[in-house]
């Protein structure tokens, strides 16, 4: 591993060495890449370094929790297979560190003044993030080399994981700060412009907050479709039945963490969305009804299609389950009504049409499918995307599984978690009900008279609330799954049709409550995700298998879905990327200091589209070029039995994890 480090260190410091004359020829406030537009090489080289960064702190997050699964489970199973997604890192990690410091050099050397306003005040936290990633780089090798090592001091050696994620999201949020403080500077003199304010008011600046949010989970997801990726195309090269067992179990575990990050991403990007809203109404009305609106339309297909895809992969597996046949009928319904919402949720607001479509259609907005293009109506539909998706892991979780043990049956402590999960949830619904009861609409820059509105959102919550006490009374008396489909159902009502309409009469009178309504919205949603998964996992705890499950046996067309929504989450963070920055427009600091070079246009969509897939085909082939060492260096078992009657951590047919059937 160091080897291959070295070489790759090598071969990107002699690029420095080529591109540093360059940079240094030049005098003044801009320069100049070798000739090339700097904004775009900048674009190019913080992208790429964001990939890296994304998968490095996505992958050991899930990484760590596997390795406690199988230390509380005592299955060396899963510790093998966290120490293969920890041996993806190393290359990553050098690439990732890399690739930040050619992007310092390319910013010191062509936008030095730009720099030099910009260190002024962060250039403390700028030393102690080189000091976070030299303990994160520290805690890395730590963890990776001292694996064997402290196989019999496994709590130590996952406080050293726990320890690695902690460095990496203080490294996420520091950078975090300086992206968002572009957009959102405080601590400002009206007048002259000068910073005057404290380096903690220019990090924990409105911004910082939402996007280490958004971050988070967009790294989560991105890591684990990664992952999924590389188990693919190892499962496609597999040569013995073991080993593709082995990676379609990897390939599904890659899945189900990316989708435990990309299930609550939509309403991350609501909130970091209204908070730019907030931080600027030009930006925000130029990010959603501006130049940026047709990205937002592109983000769409691609999220779209990450669902779609990741859903298709699940109901796939079910083929390899015992039992599944029970439920595969349902499938198509589920199918049907996500290719339903999407097509809602992609549908733009106004069209591009001609002068001669516009007098065919009316105008430049379609007569009807206009109100699908407006937020209310996108909010409803990725609410039931995010149920239909949760539906699925149901039925897959099920398919293998009895008809469950009833809960009078499953002890004390099952009905004390229930009680207190469902009482955690009450609470938190209740208080944001009693905070919308006594909003006052003037804080919100709204007449009085429109308080009226905010009733109807606060009651839904009450009856939510009401929800939660029936269902548990169900599961009590042994109605657990008619509790579950009760629960659900009254979400779906109440968060989809009931608020997704409402919506459109708050937009009409009272626009600024809008995000108030989709924070009722999702808190409505995560509260079906949270009880009816603690209902299932109690019902079905200890239920009889009907079958045991057939890794290896999936179809070659489930793993190029997996490579296909590994290439989606990809150019979808690079998408983001480029809408983050772009949205400064001619701004290094939003305005505060305008950019006055060349290069400070706006791109347009085309020439978006050209360098964010320059950015994807350049990741794609170094975290490649990154998996065939791991490949090439890993040891080869000499024969198909050894790998079965060796080691248990090579055995061939890989466990689940508590998601699904034991």
């Amino acid at each position: 591993m160091k080897n291959k480090q070295g070489v790759i260190a090598l071969l990107v410091a002699a690029g420095l060495v080529l591109a540093l004359p360059a940079l240094a020829a030049a005098e003044g406030t801009y320069r100049s890449f070798l000739g090339y537009d700097s904004r775009i090489t900048i674009w190019l080289i913080a992208e790429i370094h964001l990939m890296f960064g994304a998968f490095v702190l996505g992958v050991p997050i899930f990484a760590v929790t596997i390795e406690i699964i199988g230390w509380k489970t005592r299955d060396a199973r899963y510790d093998k297979l966290a120490y293969e997604f920890t041996q993806l890192l190393g290359g990553a990690f050098g690439f990732t560190a890399l690739l930040g410091g050619l992007l310092t050099f390319a910013l010191f050397g062509l936008y030095p003044k730009f720099m030099e306003r910009f260190s002024e005040i962060f250039h403390d936290v700028m030393y102690i993030y080189a000091g976070l990633f030299f303990l994160e780089s520290t805690t890395f090798y730590l963890y990776y080399y001292f694996w064997n090592r402290m196989a019999d001091r496994k709590g130590l050696h996952i406080f050293l994981g726990v320890l690695l994620n902690v460095w990496g999201t203080v490294i996420m949020m520091v950078a975090n700060s300086w992206a968002a403080y572009m957009m959102s500077p405080v601590g400002l003199d009206k007048e002259t412009g000068q910073f005057i304010g404290t380096v903690w008011q220019a990090v924990n600046n409105p911004l910082w907050h939402p996007l280490n949010f958004h971050r988070f989970l967009g790294n989560v997801a991105f890591g684990g479709l990664i992952c999924g990726g590389y188990a693919a195309i190892r499962y496609l090269g597999a040569k013995t039945p073991e080993e593709r067992a082995h990676y379609d179990w990897m390939g599904y575990v890659g899945n189900f963490c990316a989708m435990c990050g990309l299930i609550p991403l939509p309403f991350a990007g609501y909130y970091l969305g209204r908070e730019v809203y907030s931080a600027s109404a030009v930006m925000g009305n130029n990010m959603m009804g501006g130049a940026f609106s047709w990205t937002f339309i592109i983000q769409a297909i691609l999220i779209g299609g990450i669902f779609i895809g990741s859903n298709y992969y699940l109901w796939i597996g079910m083929h390899r389950i015992p039992g599944a046949e029970r439920y595969t009928r349902y499938i198509k319904f589920i199918e049907i009504l996500l290719l339903l919402c999407f097509a809602i949720w992609l549908t733009p607001h106004n069209l591009p049409l001609s002068a001669e479509e516009q007098v065919i259609v009316g105008g430049q907005y379609h007569p009807t499918l206009k109100y699908l293009g407006l937020m209310s109506g996108k909010n409803a539909v990725v609410n039931l995307i995010i149920l239909l998706t949760f539906l699925s892991f149901l039925l897959y979780r099920r398919a293998n599984l009895g008809d469950g043990i009833p809960f009078s049956r499953q002890g004390a402590r099952s009905r004390g978690v229930l009680v207190g999960v469902a009482g955690l949830l009450s609470l938190i619904m209740g208080s944001y009900a009693n905070f919308l009861l006594s909003l006052d609409p003037v804080s919100l820059d709204l007449p009085p008279e429109t308080a009226k509105y905010f009733v109807l959102p606060a009651a839904l919550l009450i009856i939510q609330i009401a929800a939660v006490v029936v269902t548990v009374v169900l599961t009590f008396w042994d109605r657990g799954k008619i509790a579950e489909l009760f629960y659900c159902g009254v979400t779906t009502v109440n968060a989809t049709f009931v608020l997704g309409v409402y919506g459109y009469v708050i937009m009409a009178v009272a626009n600024p409550f809008l995000r108030n309504l989709a924070v009722t919205q999702w808190m409505i949603l995560m509260s079906a995700l949270v009880l009816v998964t603690t209902v299932d996992v109690f019902l079905f705890k200890g239920a009889a298998q009907v079958g045991e499950m057939n890794w290896g046996k999936m179809p070659l067309r489930s793993q190029y879905v997996l490579i296909a929504v590994c290439v989606f989450i990809v150019m979808l963070i690079g998408l983001m990327g480029f809408i983050r920055s772009g949205l400064r427009e001619d701004w290094h600091i939003y305005a505060i200091l305008q950019d006055a070079s060349e290069g400070s246009w706006t791109p347009d969509n085309a020439v978006m589209a050209k360098v964010v897939s320059a950015c994807v085909l350049v990741f794609l082939a170094a975290i490649s070029f990154l998996f065939w060492l791991t490949g090439a260096g890993a040891k080869k078992p000499e024969s198909p039995e050894q790998l079965v009657k060796g080691d248990t951590s090579k055995a061939a047919s890989p466990p689940e994890l508590l998601v699904t059937p034991k």
